[in-house]
């Protein structure tokens, strides 16, 4: 039998290791993370982790590709969630979102187009396939 993990234990399993930008501060660059990363602050550049969840309630601007984030501020940039994102209700995404699972609060915004992750690509037919 499949089992997924619960968002408790999502948010649990995050905390072992956790940083956090302050409301008035601003970074410049690129950031990794492992585990979980609060931004109250303004991120310029991209965020990137392969195994942690990010809270955004400040503003990002760049692309943000992480396993699992929760959005409740401003994101101007593409988003890559690979397994599960919260829009919150104060959320504004200005790009692409890609997701697998989504959960969007009545209030949020996208303001750009909405993928979900496919696990197998679509193959579309060639041209010599199409003309028979």
């Amino acid at each position: 039998m499949f089992w997924r993990k619960s968002k408790r234990d999502i948010l649990k399993s995050s905390y072992k290791e956790h940083s956090f930008l302050a409301k008035y501060a601003e970074i410049q660059g690129e950031i990794t993370f492992v585990g979980g990363f609060h931004i109250e602050g303004l991120l310029k550049g991209n965020v990137i982790s392969h195994d942690g969840i990010l809270h955004v309630h400040g503003e990002v601007q760049g692309d943000i590709h992480v396993p699992h984030a929760i959005i409740n501020g401003v994101v101007l940039g593409d988003l890559y969630v690979s397994q599960y994102l919260e829009l919150c209700s104060q959320a504004r995404i200005t790009g692409t979102v890609y997701y697998n699972d989504m959960e969007m609060s009545m209030g949020a915004q996208v303001n750009g187009s909405v993928r979900r992750f496919e696990e197998k690509p679509i193959q579309q037919a060639s041209a010599d396939e199409a003309v028979t």
